[in-house]
């Protein structure tokens, strides 16, 4: 498999057990807001608002402000000039990152990350400098229970692209349009689903020095932090 996992369940992790919580739903209204200004507010039709939700009453996110976001982005009460923004570059050890953030403002933001790569050893690039090596993907994280290797060929019998354990997860991989569709399979068989979102997958991961590996955690970590970032993905193998 890519060897994505790794950062990403460090990820989930941080999240499930950051003490800060109000960036924490921060963030996650910023999500909210901005997939509900582009799809509305039915859960029924509007998947991508589904999953963002999903996420916020996994990290508890009090039902009001759930609300609230989605209230905005529908219209009511202004959305305060929500966008979607996506920036690439290069971490320690020349490492390729893609950093979607959310911001209502983009000079702002661009600035916070470009000084974060320059701060950390990394160089922030032009759009295009290291998309082409990765692949936009569905993932889902499911919960390991009971037989792991009958849990991955019933994964795979679903439809699952590739399976691998990773850590307490099993990181399944779908077409980006399949997502929702597996995901809510998954679930009615009765596997715990823990997070679904669309990912970027490294399509070859780069091997780092212990010492490489330490730096490029720390700059992962120092991105992820910054108010206006909702996912960090790199190529790098921690």
């Amino acid at each position: 498999m890519s060897g994505h996992s790794k950062w990403s369940t460090i990820k989930h992790q941080k999240a499930a057990n950051d003490q800060k919580r109000g960036q924490l739903f921060t963030k996650l209204a910023k999500a909210i807001t901005i997939a509900a200004k582009e799809g509305g507010g039915d859960l029924e039709t509007n998947f991508k608002l589904r999953l963002t939700m999903d996420r916020a009453r996994q990290a508890n996110m009090p039902k009001s402000n759930i609300e609230r976001a989605i209230d905005k982005g529908a219209g009511q009460g202004g959305d305060d000039g929500l966008f979607e923004v996506v920036y690439e570059g290069f971490g320690p050890g020349q490492t390729a990152v893609i950093v979607e953030a959310v911001t209502d403002n983009k000079n702002r933001t661009s600035a916070e990350i470009k000084k974060m790569f320059d701060k950390m050893g990394g160089k922030f690039g032009q759009s295009g400098s290291v998309a082409f090596q990765f692949d936009r993907k569905g993932q889902i994280l499911v919960e390991v229970k009971g037989d792991e290797e009958e849990q991955t060929l019933k994964l795979i019998d679903f439809g699952a692209e590739e399976v691998e354990k990773a850590g307490e997860f099993f990181e399944v991989l779908v077409q980006p349009d399949r997502l929702f569709e597996l995901s809510k399979k998954i679930t009615k068989e009765g596997f715990v689903v823990k997070q679904a979102e669309l990912v970027y997958v490294a399509k070859n991961m780069l091997e780092l020095k212990d010492e490489e590996k330490s730096r490029a955690l720390k700059f992962l970590e120092a991105l992820d932090d910054l108010d206006d970032v909702q996912n960090v993905f790199t190529n790098a193998d921690l």
